[in-house]
């Protein structure tokens, strides 16, 4: 029997493979029914009405203050509103593509991002619920179905990184566009404007989205593992400089290392689902990793 490519063969397997759709199932295949049920499920339930409790209620479904002001215990009721709105943002400046493509590379953080931005949307529009795109220059409206699933990967696998992107504006866009309560799922390496990033990602949280943050990097970009002279090239500039690699690796790394840390305990501050995504590991173990914290 033909099962599917073990984990470790995943990025080769993502590399050859043109076809996104296809990419995208292989990498979902198995990971619901690991999980017993999925991992949005429910999320558009709303409130919908209080009644008394009755014994074998779920407790976490008490109104405790309600309880305090009328000494009567009840419970709330939900009900399934319209299907979940979901819009996949994803960065697409230079700094993206890195590492650029040579034969002995692995996979770059854009492809990589395109690879479980895919199998996400692929899972999303499985179960029944809208998913979009939005990126600088694309936007695709949360629809449901198989057609729309197979033009928005389509849109997927046609996109190139390359010069600079507004983050905030695309950002801003995304969440005003998604209308009704949803999820946002954005995918960056977050070095350009911080801040008002940032700030756009907190209105899109109290305008009632679920915000999700990936931040996409490379090993050699956390760890520099760079031995001897070398020269950097900054891909959205085009300004170089010249490095000696041993004697700047520690002060290299205590920044990435802040860095790193600054956007997940920010984004942990604010409520929000944050993933280090590294792409030497294999995506479909990322996208399990991230499955399961969910779940948590």
């Amino acid at each position: 029997m033909t099962g599917a490519p073990a984990a470790s063969d995943t990025a080769r397997l993502i590399a050859r493979i043109s076809d996104l759709e296809l990419v995208a199932r292989i990498m979902v295949e198995g990971l619901v029914s690991g999980l017993h049920r999925s991992p949005f499920h429910g999320y558009s339930a709303e409130f919908n009405q209080y009644r008394h409790y009755r014994p074998g209620d779920d407790l976490k479904y008490v109104d405790w203050k309600l309880v305090a002001r009328t000494d009567r215990v009840y419970t709330k009721q939900f009900r399934e509103t319209t299907n979940m709105g979901a819009a996949i943002v994803v960065d697409t400046s230079a700094s993206m593509s890195f590492p650029q493509p040579l034969p002995t590379a692995g996979l770059s953080k854009f492809r990589y991002a395109i690879a479980v931005s895919a199998a996400l949307a692929h899972l999303i529009a499985t179960q029944g619920d809208a998913v979009g795109l939005v990126t600088a220059q694309k936007f695709l409206a949360p629809r449901t179905g198989r057609q729309h699933l197979r033009g928005l990967l389509t849109a997927l696998s046609t996109m190139k990184a390359g010069g600079v992107w507004r983050p905030a504006e695309t950002i801003r866009r995304a969440a005003e566009r998604l209308g009704r309560r949803g999820l946002l799922l954005v995918f960056s390496d977050w070095y350009d404007q911080e801040d008002e990033t940032f700030a756009e990602l907190r209105r899109a949280s109290r305008m009632g989205h679920e915000v999700v943050l990936f931040q996409v990097m490379s090993r050699d970009e956390i760890e520099f593992s760079y031995k001897k002279d070398v020269e950097f090239v900054d891909l959205e500039t085009g300004r170089s400089l010249a490095v000696d690699a041993a004697q700047a690796r520690r002060e290299y790394t205590d920044g990435v290392t802040a860095f790193l840390e600054s956007w997940r305990r920010r984004a942990v501050a604010e409520g929000f689902q944050y993933s280090l995504l590294i792409t030497d590991v294999p995506p479909d173990h990322a996208l399990r990793n991230f499955l399961i914290a969910r779940k948590g």
